[in-house]
């Protein structure tokens, strides 16, 4: 199974897209820094994983699918809700733990979830998402339906034997799932040389019977087109392919994260260098908008974050008595189950 780079590339995005995504990519970005802050202040408990430096890929992603598939991706999520369709107050309100949130403040940063946009989650559990993707995906092509799967997680996954589980019968079964490892060359803290005896991730994906694909995620065009031809394929029944975007988090693992373990002048030639909310922008300014066209999606986007945040510090704290609400389905009757789980 060859690389999918050797297609023909699509058209350049016309101006109203690009706008739409310059907004989305500002507004996680904006959303996130404000979280960061937030947190500093004692307002948002728990872990926190912020994105930044990330927003390329779930903007590019949404670009290149349909609200009828399906997201699942690992604890760095909140980039994901946003472009899935989750309000910035239904994700700052989560974070802050309210029941206004999108899992009505019981899963926190970690845990996202959005049912009616298709975003299953984020997941704690490291790599243990990808088997959970092949069920989706299995479910799918039960169905005979032309919906795919999208599974996100980092490269300290990879080792992971759910990652090798979920992998193994999506390739087997030719499952429409199509695997993206998000490669932000830091498994939490420990560089990718030290954790991975070979530097290219998609080298495994021939031993799952997969095709593969490998680039940079800085353009957020650039991860559209790439990701558009993963998902035709496994939407025309051709199974899945291993994706590897390689990516750069400007912030720590996590928000208790000092990132020690690489200098402040790494971080900041990545910024300089690869920034993708300001590639954006350039994209969108080349594309014949003017700096006041950027300047309004700017703005929008900081009453946006602004209304977020308000609204999450004025919404009511997350209800124990919603605690299990949502443990047990309910039978085909609308009756909710009976204690210890009885039809």
């Amino acid at each position: 199974m060859g690389s999918l780079a050797t297609q023909p590339a699509e058209a350049p995005a016309p101006r109203d897209e690009l706008a739409r995504m310059f907004h989305s990519m500002q507004l996680i970005r904006r959303l996130e820094e404000e979280a960061a802050r937030a947190y500093v202040q004692g307002k948002i408990g728990g872990f926190l994983h912020l994105y930044i430096g990330q927003e390329a890929i779930a903007v590019g992603v949404e670009a290149a699918i349909r609200k009828t598939d399906w997201i699942i991706t690992t604890y760095r999520d909140h980039g994901f809700a946003l472009t899935r369709g989750t309000s910035a107050r239904g994700v700052m309100a989560e974070l802050f733990g309210k029941d206004t949130g999108c899992a009505r403040g019981l899963g926190g940063s970690m845990h996202m979830f959005d049912g009616p946009n298709r975003f299953l989650g984020g997941h704690g559990i490291v790599g243990g998402h990808c088997s959970l993707a092949a069920g989706v995906g299995f479910r799918c092509k039960y169905l005979k339906n032309d919906e795919v799967v999208l599974c996100f997680f980092g490269e300290g996954a990879t080792n992971i034997g759910g990652f090798h589980e979920g992998l193994s019968l999506a390739g087997l079964w030719k499952l429409p799932v199509v695997f993206v490892c998000e490669n932000n060359m830091y498994s939490m803290g420990t560089p990718l040389e030290r954790t991975l005896p070979a530097k290219d991730i998609t080298d495994k994906a021939p031993g799952y019977g997969m095709a593969r694909d490998r680039f940079e995620g800085q353009d957020v065009i650039e991860v559209r087109d790439r990701i558009a031809k993963a998902v035709a394929r496994a939407r025309d029944g051709e199974g899945p392919t291993l994706v590897e975007i390689l990516t750069y988090r400007f912030r720590g693992h996590s928000m208790s994260d000092p990132g020690k373990y690489r200098t402040s002048e790494e971080v900041e030639e990545r910024k300089r260098k690869g920034d993708p909310v300001r590639i954006a922008r350039q994209r969108l300014l080349e594309a014949g908008a003017s700096e006041d066209d950027v300047a309004r999606i700017e703005a929008q986007v900081e009453e946006e974050v602004a209304d977020a945040v308000k609204f999450a510090d004025e919404s009511e704290p997350a209800k124990e008595s919603s605690m299990l609400d949502y443990v047990l389905a309910k039978t085909t009757s609308g009756d909710a189950p009976r204690e210890g789980g009885g039809a």
